[in-house]
């Protein structure tokens, strides 16, 4: 399987988004806590609780981290419903590109599949054109076997799903994820809803590594007093104005 990419598969992805100092070292910090997660901890997937709280950005920005340091990374986007990441990266010629939906339903095989990126150390792959019932096609043996393909490749598969709380199809990922992140967005979600999110995740059998409290206004006191009750989340609100921080969760619970 080492010669998956025999066919030359390749995509440039324009990355336009404007990184600062803040953002840029919580991702590196949310890199090295994710290393010392464990050997075992190769298939780590990212959700949130709600659409639009950056989830998809988080991910690959943190594939391209780790790619950045020289680990094998693949980017696999599993969201087969509505997919923007393509048109987001104003990738050329995207109607020609493969992607996970047309590989699980058998119109292209594992070399047509994967996609080396100019980013170095990244590969991807696309999630493909919309189709009928994604958590089916999700929950298929193929699925199973292409994660278990890419973990024997790569030093880190980071999948990217849709919204816990809007759709099944994390859920149904997870079940063979390594570990998951959550993406929490600052001002959007509440305590009971990051709860009921990680409650999902953790039914599905899958570990939990942490979570990112994102788009946090830093700018004023509010942040502090509202978030407390994520628990140690608010600790590190200043690094998370542009991207977020990876933090674990917190061990206490606070009572209904």
């Amino acid at each position: 399987m080492d010669n998956i990419n025999t066919r030359g598969n390749y995509v440039v992805l324009n990355d336009q988004r404007k990184m600062d100092y803040n953002y840029s070292e919580a991702l590196k910090t949310l890199r090295t806590n994710l290393r010392f997660a464990g050997e075992d901890i190769k298939l780590i997937l990212f959700t949130s609780c709600f659409p639009n709280e950056g989830k998809s950005d988080i991910a690959i920005s943190l594939a391209k981290e780790l790619g950045g340091i020289g680990k094998k990374t693949l980017f696999l986007d599993t969201d087969i419903r509505k997919s923007a990441l393509l048109s987001r990266f104003k990738v050329e010629n995207r109607e020609n590109i493969h992607g996970l939906s047309e590989y699980l339903s058998g119109q292209v095989d594992l070399r047509g599949l994967i996609y080396k990126t100019n980013f170095p150390n990244m590969d991807l792959i696309c999630a493909g054109p919309s189709a009928p019932d994604p958590s089916g096609m999700l929950e298929g043996k193929k699925f199973v076997s292409l994660l278990q393909a890419t973990k024997d490749i790569y030093d880190f598969v980071i999948i990217d799903t849709p919204p816990i709380e809007t759709v099944i199809d994390a859920a149904v990922v997870a079940k063979h994820a390594d570990g998951a992140i959550m993406i929490i967005e600052a001002d959007a979600v509440s305590y009971r809803d990051a709860q009921r999110a990680q409650r999902q995740i953790e039914m599905s059998g899958c570990r939990i590594l942490g979570a990112v409290l994102n788009k946090v206004d830093t700018s004023s006191d509010r942040y502090y007093n509202k978030y407390s009750r994520y628990g140690k989340y608010s600790k590190y609100g200043k690094y998370a104005k542009y991207g977020g921080y990876y933090r674990k969760p917190a061990e206490e619970s606070e009572s209904k």
